[in-house]
């Protein structure tokens, strides 16, 4: 009798320890099945990485979405630097993201007829508040962003991830198969150490790269019209080439960049033209030559 009860507490122990594996399995599934689904909406996923920070990934990534909203493409953005989202402050996002009452997908944020926005720092109350995840949340979250939001129909998907080669990177790429990358740098040989790291990141993960932009290449002053090379220059192009890659670009250095992102405008969105206007018309132009828009 003893042994029976025993052989049947067994079995309730096994039984209920494996009714949460069973939900935890559904629940990843379920968010299979939604990732596939929004992603066979979108033709085109770009994913904006870069070796190190303070190159201007970010300020890259919120143009580039601009202009190709601008120019008449459904263009999404996705912002996943989880410790240092900027995204939100470029388009002045200030208020947490809707849910939708019948799907209770999470809504991008509309900017314009064709340009919506969803950004790490746009699901929290405090925007000053630290973001202290381990790798798994960090996972969670990106597949939420990819899965949980009404994307819909889309062109263009931009993803500005963090500069390296850690969780939220590989996440995207696993998450994404068919994501290509662009690679952002400045000239000076400290950044361009970092990105040919980024390069053996896109190699041993087999994600087609499109190329490198050269960010912040000169700057021109508005006083003697001299030009002035800020981080040297060349290093991009010449790493390009070093590497059997192709060159998207050089962007020159402009104040407006920085004057728009803290307005909350990326400057792509500005009618004015300008040397950083004119330098990132040709980078896109450059990139959609690649593929079949």
């Amino acid at each position: 009798m003893i042994h029976k009860n025993v052989d049947q507490a067994k079995k309730a122990s096994s039984c209920s320890s494996k009714t949460p594996q069973n939900d935890a399995d559904k629940q990843r599934m379920e968010m299979d099945a939604m990732i596939k689904d929004n992603l066979a909406r979108i033709k085109h996923k770009f994913f904006v990485l870069s070796g190190k920070g303070g190159v201007g990934k970010s300020s890259v990534s919120a143009n580039l979405a601009a202009t190709l909203a601008k120019k008449g493409y459904k263009t999404g953005l996705m912002d996943v630097d989880v410790h240092g989202p900027s995204i939100a402050q470029m388009f002045n996002i200030t208020e947490l993201l809707d849910i939708a009452p019948d799907t209770k997908q999470l809504l991008p944020r509309r900017i314009n007829e064709n340009l919506t926005v969803v950004s790490v720092q746009a699901l929290m109350q405090d925007k000053d508040q630290a973001v202290i995840w381990r790798g798994p949340a960090k996972t969670g979250i990106i597949k939420q962003f990819v899965g949980s939001v009404a994307w819909g129909n889309l062109d263009f998907l931009v993803i500005d991830a963090p500069p390296g080669t850690g969780d939220e990177p590989l996440t995207v790429v696993q998450t994404i198969p068919d994501a290509r990358g662009i690679i952002v740098t400045t000239p000076q040989e400290v950044a361009l150490a970092d990105v040919r790291k980024s390069i053996s990141f896109c190699k041993t993960v087999k994600m087609q790269t499109l190329g490198i932009i050269e960010n912040m290449a000169g700057y021109t002053c508005p006083h003697c019209n001299k030009h002035i090379d800020l981080f040297k220059s060349g290093g991009g192009e010449k790493t390009a080439k070093a590497q059997g890659l192709n060159f998207l670009g050089s962007i020159p250095f402009d104040t407006r960049v920085v004057e728009s992102g803290d307005d909350g405008v990326p400057v792509m969105m500005y009618e004015a033209p300008g040397p950083f206007k004119d330098a990132f018309e040709k980078v896109v132009e450059n990139i959609l030559k690649q593929i079949e828009v």
